[in-house]
């Protein structure tokens, strides 16, 4: 079940939603909302998902996935945007969320220390990962309680 997210909102930000995707079993993927992230004007400034659940591919791919045009970074945009999909997950139930990141990506470390995440470890990317497809090899894992 998807709920609206017409709410999903803060004096900066807006997100819009762009698609959802039911849950696909036979690949282990689970429900997932899609959105656009964009100023108040409209304008897009970035993206952002949010898977709803657990299983061993969230623990390395995370519950959030989001990234901002290099045009508006530096203004914690990506911050502000998990906070309103955490705003979302509440509604779903979830006691807490997983965000992942490279550990060379500074900014995304940075971005979930600013979001109250508490790092768990730097784990390896298992080999039937669709990130290790991806070349990817580790991860450094966050956890949100809610």
């Amino acid at each position: 079940m998807f709920y609206d997210t017409n709410d999903l909102r803060n004096d900066e930000i807006m997100l819009l939603l762009q698609s959802t995707c039911d849950a696909q079993p036979e690949k282990d993927w689970l429900p997932a909302y899609y959105f656009d992230i964009c100023l108040l004007d409209g304008t897009k400034i970035g993206y952002c998902d949010l898977r709803i659940g657990h299983n061993h591919k969230t623990y390395i791919g995370g519950n959030i996935g989001y990234g901002i045009d290099e045009a508006y970074r530096g203004h914690h945009y990506a911050s502000k945007a998990c906070k309103l999909l955490f705003t979302l997950a509440k509604k779903h139930e979830l006691s807490y969320l997983l965000i992942t990141c490279d550990p060379e990506n500074m900014a995304s470390s940075k971005t979930c220390q600013l979001t109250g995440g508490k790092y768990i470890e730097t784990a390896d990317i298992p080999q039937d990962h669709e990130m290790f497809t991806e070349g990817k090899r580790k991860v450094m894992i966050y956890r949100f309680d809610m």
